[in-house]
């Protein structure tokens, strides 16, 4: 999300149209590892491309969610067996009609968007659309907490609760769909935790057992 938090939302909402560089750019799997089971989670690592997203402190917003979904990835085809389709899987530009487009016509069981906040605050929170099933209530209360705890594996970080929003992908989207945001790449503070390997690694996890948990796997 870009930087100035009233843009980022217009974004979210309507579908408008570095240091991480460098190891990122190998991790260009296939979009669709097949697992044993049935379920089919789409994984959504905001922005790519000419969209860096938020900036801050020598990070992009780009970088840091597509680390973070490739990992989670990784974690639930070799632990849970789930076919994971993925909206970008390099540094590309797919915009958000893309996004939701492919996942309806994939027929995702859960819609999973990683973002990173910016305007000036701390910590995790997380959103589901404004008016949606109570299957999808369910998955958003097994999801947070499950991503709060992977990241408390590492260090203390504030949460910022449950929350709904009228974003573009939780929106179009047909199935359950959830978005995250993970601590805000503009403080310095946070992004300090960002930048580290093993915090990505805690919030892909976190991620990966929310997934798992919520869907009964």
């Amino acid at each position: 999300m870009s930087g100035n938090p009233i843009s980022r939302r217009r974004a979210l909402m309507f579908g408008a149209a570095g240091l991480l560089a460098a190891p990122l750019a190998a991790g260009t799997a296939l979009a669709d590892p097949i697992g044993t089971n049935a379920v089919k989670v789409y994984l959504d690592p905001g922005h790519g491309g000419s969209d860096p997203g938020a900036v801050g402190n020598g990070l992009q917003e780009k970088n840091l969610t597509l680390d973070i979904a490739l990992r989670t990835r990784t974690l639930l085809v070799n632990n849970w067996g789930v076919t994971v389709r993925m909206s970008r899987t390099s540094d590309i530009y797919r915009s958000l009609s893309y996004r939701s487009s492919d996942a309806n016509s994939w027929g995702a069981s859960l819609f999973v968007s990683i973002h990173i906040n910016a305007g000036g605050g701390t910590g995790f929170e997380s959103f589901r659309y404004t008016s949606t099933s109570s299957r999808t209530v369910n998955i958003h209360r097994a999801l947070h907490p499950a991503v709060l705890s992977g990241m408390r594996s590492v260090a203390s970080v504030t949460d910022r609760g449950l929350k709904t929003a009228n974003f573009h992908v939780l929106r179009e989207t047909s199935m359950s769909a959830i978005l995250t945001e993970n601590l805000f790449i503009d403080r310095a503070s946070d992004a300090a935790l960002l930048a580290r390997a093993d915090f990505r690694a805690a919030i892909a996890r976190g991620h990966a057992q929310g997934i798992a948990n919520a869907l009964g796997l």
